[in-house]
């Protein structure tokens, strides 16, 4: 096997000359590579890219719409498929995979998509009585981080009067039974996160 293969499209884009900047950067971060620019005359041009069926997402229409303001057409074809540097990003939660969140990435943006996966996740998931760890992971090597904080309870609540040391004891028992409920504590993933995630480019 001499590697793997991506599909490509032959994209089209039609816009007024002030943004052609906008556009163009649009189209690098999103791996396109340029085929022909030219002129139209009347302040607008023409924009064609080879660009990873992939990295158009659901969100690249939009991007293409929000960065010319509305002003751009779009169109593509199918294209060939060319070798692609591609890695498996893997979404764990307190140190365990969740195999419905993994997906193949460009290794290119391996470390953004798992930034976004990891802080979308922590948008979807309620704060409970432990820590929970968010971590993406490609190759074996981390790549984004986030930590849901646990809700703090409040055990000095019955403690009256200024005894410091039974303070103390109170608070380090509460945080040596949240290491033990993160060892432990199951976490449930709700179906929303789910679909929130698969929206993500």
């Amino acid at each position: 096997m001499s590697g793997i293969e991506e599909p490509t499209v032959n994209a089209t884009v039609v816009l007024p000359d002030q943004f052609i900047g906008s556009i163009m950067e649009l189209c690098l971060e999103r791996r396109g590579e340029q085929t022909e620019h030219a002129s139209l005359g009347g302040g607008r041009s023409l924009l064609r890219y080879i660009i990873p069926l992939s990295e158009l997402g659901s969100d690249f229409y939009d991007a293409l719409k929000s960065r010319s303001k509305g002003y751009a057409s779009f169109d593509y074809e199918e294209g060939e498929y060319r070798v692609a540097d591609l890695q498996r990003l893997d979404v764990l939660i307190n140190g365990d995979p969740v195999d419905a969140l993994a997906r193949v990435v460009h290794k290119s943006s391996a470390q953004r998509t798992g930034r976004d996966l990891c802080a979308k996740l922590k948008e979807q998931l309620d704060r409970s009585l432990f820590e929970v760890v968010i971590q993406a992971s490609a190759q074996g090597k981390i790549v984004a981080r986030e930590t849901v904080k646990a809700l703090r309870k409040n055990v000095l609540a019955k403690c009256y009067g200024g005894d410091v040391s039974r303070k103390r004891k109170l608070l380090e028992k509460q945080k040596a039974g949240k290491k033990k409920m993160r060892r432990v504590g199951k976490v449930d993933v709700p179906q929303e996160a789910f679909y929130a995630l698969m929206r993500l480019n």
